[in-house]
């Protein structure tokens, strides 16, 4: 399971999800103008308090869980929601940023893949 392609696919998802993680503690990456729709849906999530600091919480561990190579198929089982709902709202509300999003659903979908064999007592009767 740690071919080259296996490491370097979890060592960039990593190296994303802490550095996107990280942005919503302390933001360096700098915010482009989104649509008016997206706007309102990340101004909800904020005023709620918390939902933006968890999904950013999961993100940084993920993200060393996957660098530090430690609990692999977890984390990936873990991303599979949030990077869905990444693209979902890429899709839906700021089309934007649709490549990154498409990127990581990719990635987390191929290293499940390349894991399968963890999964599989999860589909035995």
């Amino acid at each position: 399971m740690n071919s080259t392609f296996t490491t370097i696919l979890r060592f960039l998802l990593g190296i994303t999800l802490l550095v996107f993680g990280i942005n919503k503690f302390v933001p360096f990456i700098p915010i482009f103008e989104m649509a008016p729709a997206a706007a309102n849906f990340i101004s909800s999530l904020e005023s709620t308090g918390y939902v933006l600091y968890i999904v950013a919480a999961l993100e940084v561990l993920i993200g060393l869980l996957l660098i530090l190579n430690k609990w692999v198929p977890f984390a990936l089982i873990l991303l599979a929601p949030i990077a869905i709902n990444i693209l979902l709202f890429h899709i839906f509300l700021d089309i934007s940023g649709i490549l990154v999003a498409a990127i990581i659903v990719l990635i987390n979908v191929i290293l499940i893949y390349k894991y399968w064999k963890a999964y599989r007592p999860l589909f035995q009767s």
